[in-house]
């Protein structure tokens, strides 16, 4: 069967060549005689492949020199407790709530001290990202939290928020890599491969030094105290090993082509191609504000349940599938990743339009 177009918000599509390169090592990884699906985590060759993955990664987002990069496990979830268990030195810190994840990251730090939510747009549904260039963050805040890139609403921080000092922690899972960013204007970037750079079961933190340390919350488990991640460079206990396998092909094949930039500059024109189809639709409509939207998530809309599920169900016989929106919102979401060709997006385009033509307003 041929691949098919896979707008999935994650786990999403990876690169072909990606795969074939994978396929291609699957029995015997350079010489070895094993899959890397088999061999120690200890062993001379993993180490390579975990060193090279990080250089790669340090290279691409040109991470200064103070910032580890750890290779965890347990989703963004986990590290929904770990940001506060490790930070939260006054027991207070500052959430802007944009969408479910950081609404749930906010809830989960209301476990280990005081989350106070001091900007949120769920009075639209999420639909923009709040102006956020004066808000009144506590004095003794440990630190803002956001989540950078929206997956269910498609809506983006452009401008990053004004924490009046405080260190910015970031949950980037559904735009990272997605573009250059500059590291140094955060202490604490995380995010879940599954989306952009990899298979699901592997985030990739990269956290200032100085915020690794022994002072954690009492009770913080072994495993979620980054400076035992930190102190045995993703090696604790036995890491996902095939997935960062996987994420240091991902991170060559970005490299490939040209780096963040250039991977940036092909983003905004997939985006374009689907954002100017919805603006003009008489069917279909986007729901995010304009300069609010994501790269990366393009959440849209019929206004009709049955016409939708119709939609849906005629594109996956087209071979464009998982286009069926959140369950918490309805409608659909076309996921374009880094791997996403811009033909997957012109494919889409093309459907909708015969979609419309098919089904006059009435």
């Amino acid at each position: 069967m041929a691949r098919v177009y896979n707008f999935s918000a994650g786990p999403a599509m990876l690169p072909v060549e990606v795969l074939q390169e994978a396929a291609d090592e699957m029995l015997d990884y350079q010489g070895s005689g094993m899959s890397v699906m088999e061999m120690s985590h200890r062993g001379k060759i993993f180490d390579g492949i975990i060193k090279e993955a990080e250089a790669d990664l340090r290279d691409l987002l040109q991470i200064p020199d103070n910032y580890k990069v750890l290779f965890l496990q347990g989703g963004a979830w986990t590290q929904f407790a770990a940001v506060p268990m490790n930070l939260m030195k006054h027991g207070k810190a500052a959430y802007i709530v944009t969408g479910q994840w950081a609404k749930k990251a906010w809830q989960e730090a209301g476990k280990y001290g005081e989350a106070v939510k001091v900007a949120s747009s769920e009075d639209k549904t999420f639909s923009y990202i709040p102006d956020c260039s004066d808000l009144d963050i506590p004095e003794d805040a440990d630190y803002v939290y956001i989540c950078e890139n929206n997956t269910i609403y498609g809506t983006k921080f452009h401008t990053l928020p004004n924490t009046k000092g405080k260190d910015l922690v970031a949950d980037v899972s559904s735009c990272f890599l997605s573009e250059p960013m500059d590291v140094s204007k955060y202490a604490v970037i995380y995010g879940g491969v599954q989306k952009n750079i990899g298979p699901a079961g592997v985030v990739i933190a990269i956290i200032r030094e100085d915020l690794i340390t022994d002072d954690v919350l009492e009770g913080t488990p072994t495993m979620l105290k980054w400076k035992t991640q930190a102190d045995n460079d993703s090696l604790f206990n036995t890491p996902p090993a095939y997935g960062i396998y996987i994420c240091g092909k991902v991170f060559k094949w970005l490299k490939k082509q040209g780096g963040l930039a250039a991977v940036k500059e092909r983003n905004e024109k997939k985006a374009a191609l689907l954002y100017d189809f919805l603006d003009q639709s008489r069917l279909f409509k986007g729901t995010v504000r304009k300069e609010d939207r994501s790269l990366m998530n393009v959440p849209f809309i019929i206004g009709d349940k049955e016409l939708e599920a119709l939609f849906v169900k005629e594109a996956e016989k087209a071979g464009l599938v998982s286009l069926k929106g959140h369950r918490s919102v309805g409608g659909m979401r076309a996921s374009i990743y880094n791997a996403m060709p811009y033909e997957g997006v012109e494919a889409l385009v093309a459907f909708m339009k015969e979609f419309e033509a098919a089904h006059p307003a009435e």
